[in-house]
């Protein structure tokens, strides 16, 4: 018998930082079913190391598709097809039978390569002239390529294929060395302007040291990967023979599932890696030669803000001052996040003066590779819950300033947010937003936007909805909006001017010091 409409579902992997989920979407943008595998297995060899066992990341997932079927919800039989999203920036080199030669290099990885990059002659005075040669410098030394070239050449030797997390969770499902336009983020050669790999004459092949045959095919968001194979249909319990659509990022994919379809809205993301992007049929920089990257919309662009290990820092508040709440969420079965807002309550907008800078992780450009995290302000009447709203006050006033770096380059006002993410679960965080950026927040109604995201590219590359306008409409919807309350967004916009948005330039030669000092 045919199925009805009700029976159109599409089944979505969300490989995070944290977990991996398997969601089940109607084509109302309905979470029909969902089951979710912790991510733990991650590990530092060394201080600010960070990878992940390769093969463990597909019995994650395999895990997370056999619970979903387990809850008797939802069965492989009513899914259309599949579309897989992941964590950006995450990499993995495989030899010639398609196997691991090393642990996944996670994009929080902040192992760097000393030696300048080798470079023609023609780019080497291109970039002293242009005053960024110390931008291609930090660049080169953040690619994952470059430092297992020069510290492991016997594994790089044996590498046949070095894919992002997305490509690889592809093959493993078709057997096709294929990824989406859409997840390219990362340190390798790929042209954001023209959305393909970079033309042979690149700088980037040069200095990142890949040559292209290790890189995977590029299908366009909405195109075909191929179809599950017998191998993964037994790992997974995933229909033999499902669609693979292309999908994309993990934050493309979490700004087309929140709404924001559009340059005017800002769509925040709260989770691990911090975020403000637009989307935009334009190509707009953000900083100069740091590139918008691909949209989950075919052809569209997400120029971007990052504040890395940005609400990463709520977790850190928990592990290092939350014993409090690790001891009450034990006894009423709760995180200890759960009780965070009420530290925010108990404090006043501005933490009485104590102002943090959340840059625990350093940029390429600005902040540059020798920023540090900073919290100044302090006096005898601070708290921990000072401390804890300096954080959210900190990131609020980062991603603010990433706002106005995307209003000058783009030209477009933002009139309002669209904010997803782990953070935007907090009522407390919400209102702190609004009132920081003095915009209207609105958090989608549904947690899962990432997840949404990537099951609106399958359904308009099955072809069950028309396009994406349709697919948005049908599929996305608001939850609460918080708007700003006029007397705290005068005093945060005074923070920021006078304090904040000063701290970075004045802090910079100590932060050039303390790299001396470790």
């Amino acid at each position: 018998a045919e199925l009805s409409m009700a029976d159109d579902l599409i089944l979505t992997i969300d490989n995070g930082t944290q977990s991996v989920r398997a969601l089940a979407f109607d084509l109302k943008g309905n979470l029909i079913a969902k089951a979710a595998i912790k991510l733990d297995g991650y590990t530092s060899a060394k201080p600010g190391w960070m990878e992940h066992d390769v093969d463990g990341f597909w019995q994650a997932l395999s895990a997370a598709c056999k619970a979903l079927w387990d809850q008797g919800i939802v069965t492989p039989a009513q899914m259309r097809g599949l579309v897989i999203t992941t964590q950006r920036a995450s990499l993995i080199n495989l030899d010639a039978t398609g196997q691991p030669l090393r642990p996944a290099m996670i994009w929080a990885d902040q192992r760097r390569t000393a030696e300048p990059p080798e470079m023609a002659f023609k780019w080497k005075l291109l970039f002293g002239a242009l005053g960024l040669t110390k931008t291609i410098h930090a660049f080169a030394a953040e690619a994952e390529s470059r430092w297992i070239v020069q510290n492991q050449p016997e594994i790089w030797a044996k590498t046949s294929k070095f894919l992002l997390l997305s490509g690889y969770l592809n093959y493993r499902f078709t057997g096709r060395f294929a990824d989406g336009i859409g997840s390219q983020v990362g340190y390798i050669p790929f042209d954001y302007r023209k959305m393909r790999w970079a033309d042979a004459s690149d700088w980037k092949w040069q200095v990142l040291g890949i040559p292209p045959e290790m890189l995977p095919e590029l299908v366009e968001a909405c195109g075909l990967i191929g179809t599950v194979t017998p191998q993964a249909s037994a790992d997974t319990g995933i229909p033999e023979g499902l669609p693979v659509i292309a999908g994309a990022s993990d934050k493309a994919c979490e700004v087309l599932g929140s709404g924001a379809l559009s340059p005017e809205i800002g769509a925040v993301s709260c989770g691990t890696s911090a975020t403000i992007n637009i989307m935009s049929k334009r190509y707009v920089e953000a900083l100069p030669f740091v590139p918008p990257y691909p949209a989950a919309i075919p052809g569209m662009y997400n120029t971007e803000v990052q504040v890395m290990r940005g609400y990463w820092m709520v977790s850190w508040f928990a592990r290092q001052f939350g014993l409090i709440e690790q001891q009450r969420g034990a006894g009423e079965g709760q995180p200890p996040e759960a009780y965070f807002d009420e530290l925010i309550e108990s404090t006043p907008p501005g933490a009485e003066g104590l102002i943090l800078q959340p840059f625990w992780n350093p940029g390429v450009k600005e902040p540059g590779p020798e920023a540090r995290g900073s919290v100044i302000g302090f006096t005898d009447t601070h708290t921990r819950a000072h401390l804890y709203r300096a954080i959210i006050e900190g990131l609020g006033y980062a991603l603010r300033e990433g706002r106005d770096r995307l209003q000058k380059r783009s030209k477009v006002p933002m009139t309002s947010l669209r904010v997803a993410g782990g953070g935007s679960q907090s009522d407390a965080v919400m209102q702190i937003i609004a009132d920081i950026f003095n915009l209207p927040a609105t958090r989608p109604s549904l947690y899962e936007a990432s997840g949404l995201g990537a099951a609106m590219i399958g359904v308009v590359g099955l072809g069950l909805h028309a396009d994406f306008a349709t697919a948005a409409k049908a599929m996305t919807s608001a939850g609460r909006t918080f708007t700003p309350n006029p007397a705290n967004a005068a005093l945060y916009d005074r923070i920021y001017r006078k304090v904040y948005s000063r701290l970075y330039r004045q802090l910079k030669p100590l932060f050039d010091e303390l790299k001396n000092i470790g």
